[in-house]
């Protein structure tokens, strides 16, 4: 006999948290179902940036609605989700200064705090940091990182609390539709009924709505990184920063280590169960090139340690939300490497898409899955060079 739960989410990572948090915060009480544990995929391996600079206005204003959570969430979420505040520069190459201006001065109608700083105010900020070939940047001072798993399990314990069920081990085997409406789905511990079924699978997303005869276009790619110990006299922290000139981003770690992800060579198309305990080969050698471009301090650092990840990717590489196929099936996927940072407010989005219609939060129907099929493809007001490939 299938057990009943008012919504199925498939996929206990910070997106399925998320919204288990947010649903049940208004009575409704979710089973989410993991295949592995909570935050084992995509969270468990996000580099976490806490920021709000993006080109496209919808994204920054979830980021801005997401960062009061993470400046305050032992208040608004409870626990801890590890927000350590560093500071933020978002740096782009020689000729897009003008896209930089832009998008800084969209961010403050938003309400972000953020404003220009020169390449000398860089140094000051920085004093290691090589800035020749950089004019100004983009400061975002209350801006940093968090701790992803810690965030997810925050929000799941919340949500359990409030009666929502957590199944870890626990994979899915098929969705059951019935007159054009979803009604349940099969899984290793069993069958489960709810009118409602929501995709947060991640790298998994796409194999998730087959099973619900819908075809999405989310594929793989991965995210590799490596943690270095600074070397003697660069001091325990540095600002978070994304380096479009260089490719790379990178940020503090505790411990005196920085955290380096680099923009290109990422593959697509692999198997998301692929292997991750290490970098792919030749990554690091190419980071710590990267890094030293940046910091030529680091030439003097060491290796601490490097992994892998993949994370779901769509077309335009921005998110997937809204009601897809049958009736009552829900996608929230393809967050292309960036859905930490906006995962609160999406969850707060998607529970009111949900249950009420639309989002009131931020409106977020520009995502809708149909926006493939119909060729709208989204880009951002002032966007920058195509540094991700």
């Amino acid at each position: 006999m299938a057990q009943i739960a008012d919504v199925i989410i498939i996929g206990g990572g910070i997106h399925g948290a998320s919204l288990a948090f947010h649903l049940t915060k208004r009575g409704v009480k979710p089973v989410i179902l993991e295949k592995n544990f909570l935050a084992s995929a995509a969270t468990g391996r996000s580099s976490g940036l806490v920021r709000m600079h993006y080109d496209l206005e919808l994204e920054s204003r979830l980021a801005w609605e997401s960062f009061q959570y993470f400046r305050n969430w032992d208040e608004m979420v409870g626990g801890d989700c590890g927000f350590t505040r560093t500071g933020f520069l978002q740096f782009v190459s020689p000729g897009y200064e003008a896209q930089l201006k832009a998008n800084v001065a969209m961010h403050q109608r938003i309400g972000i705090p953020t404003f220009l700083v020169s390449a000398d105010d860089v140094h000051r900020l920085a004093p290691h940091f090589k800035t020749d070939n950089i004019q100004i940047a983009a400061y975002e001072p209350e801006s940093g990182y968090a701790d992803p798993p810690s965030a997810a399990k925050s929000l799941m314990e919340i949500a359990r609390q409030r009666g929502a069920k957590f199944l870890q081990d626990c994979t899915v085997t098929g969705i059951q539709v019935k007159s054009g409406k979803v009604t349940g789905v099969a899984t290793t511990r069993g069958n489960f009924s709810a009118p409602i079924i929501v995709n947060t699978a991640g790298a998994w997303a796409a194999g998730v709505a087959k099973m619900a005869g819908v075809e999405i276009p989310v594929d793989t790619w991965r995210h590799d990184v490596i943690f270095i110990k600074h070397p003697l006299g660069m001091g325990p922290s540095h600002p978070t920063v994304i380096d479009n000139p260089c490719s790379m981003y990178f940020r503090p770690e505790t411990g005196g280590l920085t955290l380096v992800g680099l923009e290109d060579n990422n593959p697509i198309g692999e198997d998301p169960d692929g292997y991750t305990d290490r970098a792919q080969s030749g990554f690091v050698e190419r980071a710590i090139e990267r890094i030293c471009q940046r910091i030529p301090v680091m030439e003097k650092a060491s290796l601490h340690s490097d992994h892998g990840g993949y994370d779901g990717i769509s077309p335009d590489q921005r998110p997937i939300l809204g009601q897809y196929g049958p009736q009552g099936f829900y996608l929230q996927c393809g967050f292309s490497g960036t859905g930490f940072k906006i995962a609160p407010a999406v969850g707060a989005c998607m529970a009111e898409l949900i249950l009420d219609g639309a989002a009131k939060t931020v409106d977020i129907s520009p995502f809708t899955p149909k926006r493939f099929e119909e060729g709208k493809l989204i880009k951002g007001e002032h966007s920058y060079e195509d540094i991700w490939h």
